[in-house]
Parts: structure tokens; sequence; C-alpha cells
């Protein structure tokens, strides 16, 4: 409880200042002339003043409050390492057990730095602030870290703690610590498919040096170069970007004798692999009515180059015109299809029939490139059945299907079992209903001998579309030319967009659209194992986590022709999965995330803060035992740290629970003090 004196004057406080003026004038005034009584005068002149002061006796009953410390206990991956853990723990409990036993302190525990596979690094103080946010800088008696050093967060000054008190940080780990890992110095996130890109790293050792490893670099999971690397050495490695999509580059380095963890002798570097352009050959037989629906589809696509030539008129009707009023460009033929064929990703015949413009012998180029890699696609109207179909050319030994006729009646395209499996047509706007809700199509090129099954049929149950491969190649038949049916809107139209699109890209090897195919995806905090198949069933895959760790997972049935399995990705680095077969690789959180970038522990990180704020930084750790210091109480220094001891700071804060107050002048005392002082004035006036 404390007293005191308050004022609340009732005028202002610039007339108070002069009538005190005035007073001492008239109190000179009266000393100097020797005046009767001057004493008296004074003092009731002084009563008056005060009275218009209008002072207060105040009594505070006030408590006491404590004052805070923080411990943040580092959890962050790098604890692991070692016997970290077991450290972390008896300091944890000796440190809050030495606290507690301080009187007037509260404590305040929190764990901090788990790996969330969002957050890149340590952050300690981040969460130190987070717990403090709610105490006054006042009540704030220091901060204890108990970390392995290795934090990401560290405030440039003492300033930016926000407040004014020691920082320890008591060091798990041991001096002798040793570990290596493999830098990435410099690393492109694009490149060109075909083309290749220089990838530089560094291999670091700590705690030794001199050391050699075997560097082992792979690009999905397959060996593209080995070699051994002297510890400080710098390489660059060219890759060969095989694929549109990431491009995964593991460089993985033998381990070091005795070092804490191999998790960081891998390194990964995702390269984007994008297609610099995709050349299509376009070659468009006799006019018809949905020649311009192929060739707006792939001009829309900013990613297709496109070549397309039109045969207006075979060669054999000849009328006399010359040549060079024909046509714009003369048809090269030997040009693009035996010189430059293999620079072309698809090429397209659209009712396209042999007219003599293209020798049988580039035929056999066709066929050779489809085996090598190519892609064809053949989409045929009654030109196919005919006695110049291209199936009577060396073609034939690449096409799925020997045409055997024409239908001519209306029908509902489907899909078929398969189709509804396949990437390419599976989930097709209106698919869903029967019939599907897209328009029909009146004509279709009747097949026998398919060698593939349809993924989409059409009259009596007839094959529609059939993507089959051969070799390296991919080959698309689609045997109607009334697609153009869905392009104009007829009867509603139908989604001819999705279905060529995806159908130009599965023959361009687009990997989104492979039929078999094992993917790793990150959706926030979970991992999403994807299988892809025609089959039935799938075998359950196996993921290993960036630590090496284990499980296996069984896959369920999502869609038709999809299987997932979701499973928490609670470590930070490169996730494999695999089946026996097929294997997927997905980096979760940063790539080479700065938690596995240095793993040894230092006192060096923290030091500076440590003792700009008073406190200190050491270790805890003396061989297998833990030796945390005394903690002391301390009330005014700006140096909270000695030989086996620490300090906090011991605040005097409080928080007024009551307030009492008694004017001086109200009421009948006031009353009466003043009729004193007038009464006094005029007895000594009147002697």
């Amino acid at each position: 409880m404390t007293y005191g004196i308050a004022f609340a004057p009732l005028v202002p406080v610039v007339v108070l200042w002069t009538a005190l003026a005035a007073i001492v004038v008239i109190a000179v005034l009266l000393v100097v002339g020797r005046a009767r009584g001057a004493a008296v005068r004074v003092a009731a002149l002084a009563l008056i003043l005060l009275a218009l002061a209008n002072p207060s006796f105040t009594r505070e009953e006030r408590e006491p409050l404590s004052s805070v410390a923080a411990v943040i206990v580092d959890k962050s991956p790098s604890q692991n390492f070692g016997d970290r853990t077991d450290q972390t723990a008896k300091a944890r409990e000796a440190l809050v057990d030495r606290l507690k036993q301080i009187k007037g302190l509260e404590v305040r525990v929190v764990d901090a730095g788990q790996a969330d596979g969002e957050t890149d690094g340590t952050k300690l103080f981040s969460a130190l602030s987070s717990t403090l946010s709610d105490v006054p800088t006042d009540r704030v008696a220091g901060a204890f870290l108990i970390t392995d050093g290795r934090v990401h967060d560290i405030p440039d000054n003492v300033a930016a703690l926000g407040f004014k008190a020691p920082v320890h940080a008591l060091i798990t780990g041991h001096n002798d610590e040793r570990d290596r890992r493999v830098a990435i110095v410099a690393a492109p996130r694009f490149g060109i498919v075909g083309q290749t890109q220089t990838i530089t790293y560094r291999l670091d050792d700590q705690g030794v040096s001199g050391e050699h490893a075997k560097v082992v670099v792979r690009r999905d999971g397959e060996v593209i170069n080995e070699r051994t690397v002297l510890s400080g050495e710098t390489v660059n490695v060219d890759v060969d970007i095989k694929h549109a999509g990431q491009n995964i580059v593991e460089i993985e380095a033998s381990p070091l004798t005795n070092e804490l963890t191999p998790v960081n002798n891998r390194a990964v570097v995702p390269i984007d692999g994008v297609r610099d352009k995709l050349r299509v050959l376009l070659v468009s037989g006799e006019p018809h009515s949905g020649e311009r629906t192929w060739r707006n589809l792939l001009k829309s696509d900013p990613s297709v180059d496109l070549v397309h030539f039109t045969i207006l008129r075979p060669p054999e009707k000849q009328d006399g015109t010359p040549l060079n009023e024909l046509s714009l460009i003369a048809f090269p033929t030997r040009e693009l299809f035996q010189q430059k064929i293999n620079e072309f990703q698809l090429i397209i015949f659209d009712r396209y029939a042999r007219q003599g413009v293209l020798p049988i012998a580039y035929f056999d180029n066709i066929a050779r490139y489809v085996r090598a890699g190519g892609a064809v696609l053949v989409s045929a109207g009654p030109d196919y059945a005919s006695t110049t179909s291209i199936w009577r050319t060396p073609l034939d030994s690449v096409l799925p299907a020997e045409p055997a006729g024409v239908t001519d009646k209306p029908f509902h395209a489907r899909l078929s079992e398969a189709g509804k499996r396949h990437p390419v047509t599976r989930g097709l706007e209106g698919s869903a209903s029967d019939p599907p809700h897209w328009s029909r199509f009146f004509r279709e090129v009747d097949t026998r001998n398919a060698s593939v099954p349809p993924v989409m049929t059409g009259a009596d149950g007839e094959p529609l579309l059939l993507l089959s491969r051969y070799d390296e190649g991919r080959v698309a038949l689609l045997l109607s030319d009334h697609i153009w049916l869905w392009a104009r809107g007829y009867e509603g139209g139908g989604p001819y967009l999705d279905l060529l699109r995806r159908m130009s890209h599965w023959l361009m090897k687009q990997p989104e659209l492979d039929e078999e195919a094992l993917r790793l995806e990150v959706h926030g905090k979970d991992l999403v194992v994807q299988r892809q198949t025609m089959a039935d069933s799938v075998t359950p895959v196996v993921v290993t986590s960036p630590s090496g760790k284990t499980r296996e997972l069984t896959l369920g049935a999502s869609e038709p022709g999809l299987w997932k399995a979701t499973l928490t990705a609670d470590e930070l680095g490169l996730w494999q999965a695999s089946d026996g077969t097929l294997k997927a690789l997905v980096n979760v959180g940063p790539v080479n995330p700065k938690e596995f970038s240095e793993v040894t522990s230092t006192v060096d990180e923290l030091k500076p803060l440590a003792q700009a704020s008073g406190g200190d930084a050491r270790r805890i750790a003396d061989g297998s035992n833990v030796d945390v210091p005394r903690i002391v109480p301390v009330h005014s220094s700006s140096v909270f740290r000695g030989d086996g001891w620490m300090g906090v700071r011991m605040r005097d804060a409080s928080v007024v629970r009551g307030v009492g107050v008694l004017p001086v002048f109200a009421g009948l005392i006031g009353l009466l003090l003043l009729l004193g002082a007038f009464a006094a004035t005029w007895l000594r006036e009147g002697r």
C-alpha cells in the first residue's frame, strides 16, 4: 500500500502560477517593509492558493506482478541427430525446475522449429515473439533457447527483440562433430526438352579436410554421371532434359566415416522441362467441312508450330494451268518427308488419300519415323476405305486397324471400358449419361483386325477411336470425319476441344496423359500417391521418406483407371514411391532445406546476440553428461552471466487494485481551514 498527494486544480494552471508569483511579490514587499502580521497574511494567501490547487491525499493498493521468462525448445529435425534429443530433454527438465524455484517468476515453455513441410529453416525467435506477445516489456525477465545453434531467424540486433532482458542459448551437440553435404552452387530452373543444362555443385565436409567421396548423379532415378570428388571441390555436370515437366536430378555423395547424418549427402535439383515448340505437320486431302477444325485447334495452341498443306487437286487432273498459278507454295514433299521428317513431333493426315503426290517410299519413311519415336494421327473418312487408302502403303505396318467399308447412319459416340480408364478420354464432358450428352455422328469407317481395344465406339459398338503404340512411337486412328459437328454446335455440340487436344498431346508424349504412370503430388501437408493404369487392380506402393524410412501403401480406386492414397508429409526433402515397376519422385518443402544444409552444432551463431543482450551462449554437453548452469535472479545489472551461472532480470512491476482519495479542502475541513486563516489575519491586524 502506498500513499501520496494528488492535485486537481479548480482553475487553469497558468492562473495558479500567476497567483503564486503575486503571493511571492506580496510576501517580499511585506518582509522588506517590516509590515505587521506579514507571516499570517502570506500564510492566508498561501492557503487560498492551495485551495485553488485542490490537493487530495491518495492511498493505492498495489499487487506485485510476476516477471516472465520464456524457454524455447528447438524441436527441428536437426535436433534428432546424435544424442541431441536426450540432451534437450535433460536440459529442459533441469532448466524449468531451476526457474520455477525463483519466487515471483513465471515460466513459459514452448516447443518450436518443428518441420511442417512449408517453413524453411528453424524459426525460434518468431516463436519467442509469439510467446511474449501478451507480456508488457517491463515484465520480461529473459529468454532461454535450448538448441543446436542452427537458427535461421536471428535478429540483426538486440533492439529487434522488442524487450530489454537477457537471451541465453544452451547449445546441444558436441565440439568434435563431423558431417558431409552436397551444396548446390548454381542450377537452372527450366530447360528446353532435348537440350543440355549445367548444374554446379560443391562437396563440403565439416570437421575434416582432404577427404574424397564418390558422387553419383541421377536423373529421374537413372544414373547419368559418376566421379570421385575432393572435399571443397566445385564440379560442373551436364544434364540432358529428356521430357516435359519436372526432371528431378539427384546428386548423392558417399557417406563420411562417423558423420552426423547422411540426409544432406544428397541434393535435389528439379528442372522443369519445356518444349521450345511442338512442330506439327498437317496434311489435308480433299476439302471437306471439318478441315478447319484441325487447323483452328492447332493454331490456337501457342505451344504448337503448325505446317499445313492441303492437296486441292491430284496431279492426274491436268488442265493446262501453269503450276505457279495453282498454288502459292509448291508442296515440298522431299524436304518434309525425307530430310526433315524427324523434326516433327506429330504428323496428321486429315482425310488424305494417295493422289500421287507422296511416293510410296515416303510412307515407308513415315513408318520408320513412328517406330523411332514419332507420332501419326489419321482422321479418316471414306478415303480410308477407298482403293487409294493410306492403308495400302507401307504405313499399314503401324496403323491399328484395317478398313472394311463405310457405314452411313446416325449414332452417338460412346466411351468403351478402356476409354473410361484412358486419360485421353476419361471424364469427357457429357460421357456420363446414356446416350452421351453430345451430338450424333452420321458416318463411320468400318474396320477389322484391330490391334488394340478402342477407347471410343461408334455405330453397333464398332471401333471409333484407337490409340496404339509401335516400338517408341504412337498412332491414333479416328474413324469418322464428322467431329466437326461437335465444333459447329450441332445438337448441342460436344467436347471436341478436350478430346482433340488430349489426343494430340498424348501422341506428343505429354507425361500427364500416359496410360501407365505413378505420380507423387504435394497438397498442403499431405502427400498424394496416384497410380494411373488400364488394369483392373494395382499393387501396393512403397513410399520412402527423405530420411530413408519406408512404408507400404495400399491404394484405393478414386475413379476408373485412377488409384490414390494419402499420407502426411512429415519430413522435408525428396520422397520416393515405387510399385516395383514404376517410380515417382517429389520434393516436399523447399529444395535442399536450410535445416539440413549445415547440421553440426555451433555456439558462434547465437553468441553475439546473446552477449549483446547481457546473456550468454554455451554448450551444455560434457561428454555424456548434461550441465545446466545455475539460474540467478538479478534486480539491477546489465550483465546476466558469469562463471557457472546465468541470470534473469527480476522486475518490480505491479498493478493497482484499489485507490482511496481524501480531498483536503472539500466540505467542512476546507471551510474551517480558510475561515481559520482569515480569523488569524483579522486577530493579528486588530492588535
